[in-house]
């Protein structure tokens, strides 16, 4: 259910002071479309969580240049790689510091310790802080990263050894990802396992990053306080803080109003609105993401490739893709989105509805009803109303089922759902990023791969893919391996869509992301 904004929306904006008096401290505030899952980024995998928790708090051993997809030192300033391709040594930055909070006053300056710490949480099953993760690792887990990695060790303060079981063309990509690459202070985390409080690290986070955690009101508003000390410069805004707006029409609202200076992602509806706005701009951009619906392979009925298939068939994609985008996307076909290396662009769409009837009476369905899981907000629940009326032209009945975005990635990585709808943003710049998570046996375990099908020849193509760092012969695999996932039916791509964000003239230096995050470690405000 959509919500306006109030009298009593208005005032509770006022309450927390997100009004025009704080923006003479420089504060960016920013209107999110959904609260973070929780602090500890390692365990979680939606956006809006890396926007709002993992970027602003943390380092990681290398990042990304903004805007770009080209890896640039972080916490690492220079490594060194094996002939063999087996062993990466990390050189790490001198003089890093860990906030200090009140919950938390460092008596040393970052080092190897810190990141043998935070890959060992992850990887080592035995460590005292691997529980601390009430959903796991989703990333580490769904990358593979268990059978990638061997060990890591120090070699002295400054120095740091990964050993790979296989040379992996995707190493140094990984360790730029917030949810594998994030570098943990070992002395808090031995704080807080001697006090026996160790998931503390998920609601009184500490890194190293641009931004300070301050507070957190639940699912109303995050706040940070810049880190004066940051390695990489002091951010030239004092505070900043996540307003969480999950409807996208009080967001509009939000930002018109000036209660926030960025509104993330805009409803194509909306943008018209802010066309002849003074002071506030629309950013419009196509990261690498695919919507899609991943279809639960383990459930009656859609074991059969035969139904799968007559899902894809019976949408009307042109429909569709008016409802939800209002042309600002393109159709897919391909799990890859355009601008990603080895897309395989000669995928043709489906649609054909007749002969979609055809195979819903082959495939000898019951007519159970199916269940469709969505997030709230957006223009999502008109998106699964559309679906839901094709699939019933054809004799497939769907109810749909609208919930929190956490809540939906929670039950479907368990296998709740029949069918559920996703976007998936790359955060590394590599194919294998898009299929690993999503699509593979190790996926299927953490929870990352909706659709639960585990085919061991995909399996095999993934890995020898990512054994080779000659881009020709990758880009072959991954063109084998799209044709896997669309013969097979397990997702259905449904578009590539064009990301837009409301900006304030005030605000300077927000560059869009690849990835589709929201990074604000170099903004400013006038």
């Amino acid at each position: 259910m959509r919500r306006r904004i109030s009298t009593r929306a208005i005032g509770l904006v006022a309450m927390l002071g997100l009004w025009g008096g704080a923006w003479a401290a420089k504060t960016l505030t920013v209107c999110t479309d959904a609260a973070p899952d929780g602090f500890d980024i390692v365990q979680y995998e939606l956006l809006a969580t890396a926007d709002a928790s993992g970027v602003p708090i943390y380092d990681q051993l290398l990042m990304y240049k903004p805007g770009t997809t080209e890896l640039v030192p972080g916490i690492a300033e220079k490594w060194d790689v094996s002939a063999d391709g087996r062993e990466y040594t990390l050189q790490l930055r001198a003089g890093v510091k860990f906030h200090s909070t009140q919950w938390f006053t460092p008596t040393r300056e970052l080092n190897a310790q810190d990141v043998v710490f935070s890959i060992s949480r992850m990887h080592d099953r035995s460590h005292p802080a691997h529980g601390s993760a009430r959903n796991g690792y989703v990333y580490w887990a769904g990358m593979g990263m268990s059978s990638l990695l061997e060990r890591v060790s120090r070699v002295d303060d400054r120095r740091v050894r990964f050993t790979l079981t296989r040379p992996d063309a995707t190493f140094l990509s990984l360790l730029a990802m917030p949810t594998i690459g994030s570098v943990y202070p070992a002395e808090y985390a031995q704080q807080l396992l001697k006090a026996g409080k160790p998931e503390q690290l998920n609601t009184l986070p500490v890194g190293s990053g641009p931004f300070v955690f301050r507070s957190y009101q639940k699912d109303a508003v995050v706040r940070y306080a810049a880190n004066k000390a940051w390695w990489g410069g002091a951010p030239k805004i004092d505070n900043l803080v996540f307003a969480i707006t999950v409807d996208a029409d009080t967001r509009a609202q939000r930002v018109k109003a000036e209660e926030c200076l960025v509104g993330v992602d805009m409803k194509a509806q909306s943008v018209a609105a802010f066309e002849a706005h003074p002071r506030v701009s629309i950013i419009k951009h196509t990261p690498l993401v695919t919507s899609y619906l991943a279809l639960n392979t383990q459930h009656a009925g859609l074991s059969d490739v035969r139904l799968r298939e007559a899902l894809w068939l019976a949408i009307d994609k042109k429909t569709y893709m008016q409802a939800s985008y209002a042309g600002f996307a393109t159709a897919a076909a391909s799990f890859l989105p355009p601008g990603m290396w080895s897309r395989d662009a000669g995928l043709p769409d489906r649609h054909d509805p007749e002969r979609a009837k055809q195979l819903v009476k082959a495939s000898g369905y019951d007519g159970r009803e199916l269940t469709m899981f969505f997030a709230n907000g957006g223009s999502r629940l008109r998106a699964a109303e559309l679906m839901q009326a094709d699939w019933a032209k054809v004799g497939i009945r769907v109810r749909t089922r609208a919930m929190e975005q956490g809540e939906m990635y929670k039950r479907s990585g368990e296998g709740e759902h029949d069918i559920v709808l996703l976007s998936w943003y790359g955060d590394n710049g590599d194919p294998d990023n898009f299929f690993s998570p999503n699509l593979s046996c190790a996926a299927v375990e953490s929870g990352g791969n909706k659709s639960r099908r585990c085919n061991p020849r995909l399996d095999e193509l993934l890995k020898a893919a990512t054994r080779t760092s000659d881009r020709k012969q990758r880009a072959a695999l991954y063109v084998q391996a799209q044709r896997i996932v669309y013969d097979e039916v397990s997702i259905i791509p449904l578009a590539h869509g064009m990301v837009m964000t409301a900006v304030n003239r005030r605000v300077r230096g927000f560059v869009p992301s690849p990835f589709g995050s929201s990074d604000f470690r170099h903004a400013s405000v006038d």
